[in-house]
């Protein structure tokens, strides 16, 4: 029997959510809205609760695991993956904020609080310390355990790692299209449903372009480095982008993307380093995602995004996103504590951003493996043109020493 993918998932929990709503609104029957107001409840306060421990987990092994590489080709490529990633942030956000505000309604979700569907108990689960908190103390033991020589520390958070990884891939994914059915079954129960929709099918409309728009510039830069037609060098990347739309997972496309890049003429050993190091470092488009979808949810929530409070915020994802897990899903989880302390997301906008994330998710996974093959031209054609330059300086250095010796 065929598994159902994530967004098939999200699409039904969707539908369902909305039905129930709707259905329950009209006869005015508010106790199974309530209940599942509960469930979300209890899973947003568990969801807070684990938020410090992914940021723990994947900043601390991803920016040690950096640390233990070493040289110009690991440097070229994290600041050309990394330059890339806040460009396409900042380019979303400079686009997003002239389209949006003329084409969503602004204050839509404020209108969801005018009936009361409260949940009928909470549980509070405190984190064990706050996200701001977490991502300092991430960075300063990342980049401590980097400049250790087989730290067993490492080792530790390599497994601590996996634990939370684990915790994502078989807790937190398989229960989000129900914590999604909830929230949307409040949303249409309580509000205008179908003018947020309207709002969300606007944000998609801004982001596959804006994603499409972003390969046609990557490879158009790699294109006039290599003297290549920028199409044909994307025509072959194309299985390894259409994988990605299947896996929805750049670690899982690897094998692929590597073919692929080889296929574009990319030496053999610089392909075998840069693939899998930006499926890891370089997520572009998990980055023109987030920065729009949560522009989209600000305006709909009657706030203005600023570009003062998206600069520290577009940095940061660059970061915090290195070596988010392989799996659907796995970008926006990896974000969702900047969503909350940067944002100020609380437990209405922060399972809408899963939503939002998870339905485009084939498609900005796509655009990170595309970006990869890009970089991986671009790294190869700097280097090779370095061992040219430098072979020229020593063939010159030697015919001079020898008319020198005539």
């Amino acid at each position: 029997m065929k598994k159902i993918s994530l967004i098939t998932k999200i699409f039904i929990a969707l539908i369902l959510g909305i039905t129930l709503g709707l259905v329950c609104k009209s006869i005015n029957l508010v106790f199974p809205i309530k209940m599942l107001t509960t469930f979300s409840s209890l899973f947003g306060s568990f969801l807070s609760f684990v938020i410090p421990l992914i940021i723990i987990g994947f900043i601390v092994p991803g920016i040690a695991s950096l640390g233990n590489k070493s040289g110009k080709t690991l440097l070229l490529t994290t600041i050309i993956a990394y330059v890339a990633t806040i460009t396409a942030g900042f380019c979303t956000f400079l686009i997003g904020s002239k389209l949006l505000p003329k084409l969503i309604q602004g204050g839509i979700l404020l209108d969801q609080n005018k009936v009361d569907v409260s949940p009928i108990f909470k549980i509070d689960i405190p984190p064990m310390m706050d996200v701001m908190s977490a991502l300092v103390f991430a960075f300063i033991l990342g980049i401590g355990l980097s400049s250790i020589k087989q730290s067993s520390m490492l080792k530790v958070m390599d497994e601590f790692s996996l634990i939370v990884g684990m915790i994502i891939k078989n807790i937190l994914i398989p229960v989000v299209p129900f914590y999604i059915a909830c929230i949307f079954a409040k949303l249409s129960f309580s509000g205008e449903i179908f003018s947020t929709l309207k709002a969300f099918g606007i944000v998609y409309l801004i982001l596959f372009s804006l994603q499409a728009l972003y390969i046609l510039a990557q490879y158009s830069i790699a294109g006039a480095l290599r003297r290549e037609n920028p199409f044909k060098l994307f025509k072959n990347m194309i299985p390894a982008f259409l994988t990605a739309v299947g896996t929805q997972s750049s670690a899982a496309t690897i094998p692929v993307t590597l073919a692929s890049a080889k296929n574009n003429k990319v030496s053999e050993e610089i392909a075998e380093f840069v693939i899998p190091l930006t499926a890891t470092i370089h997520l572009a488009g998990d980055t023109i995602t987030l920065v729009l979808t949560s522009m989209g949810v600000m305006y709909m929530n009657g706030n203005t995004p600023t570009f003062g409070t998206f600069i520290p915020f577009i940095f940061m994802l660059g970061i915090t996103m290195v070596a988010a897990p392989g799996i659907p899903g796995g970008g926006v989880m990896a974000a969702l504590g900047l969503l909350q302390a940067m944002l100020g997301f609380g437990s209405l906008e922060k399972p809408i951003m899963i939503a939002l994330h998870a339905a485009q998710d084939s498609f900005g996974t796509a655009t990170n493996v595309s970006g990869d093959g890009a970089i991986a031209m671009i790294v190869d054609e700097i280097i090779n043109r370095r061992k040219v330059k430098t072979s020229s300086e020593e063939l010159l250095s030697d015919n001079d020493l020898d008319f020198e010796a005539s």
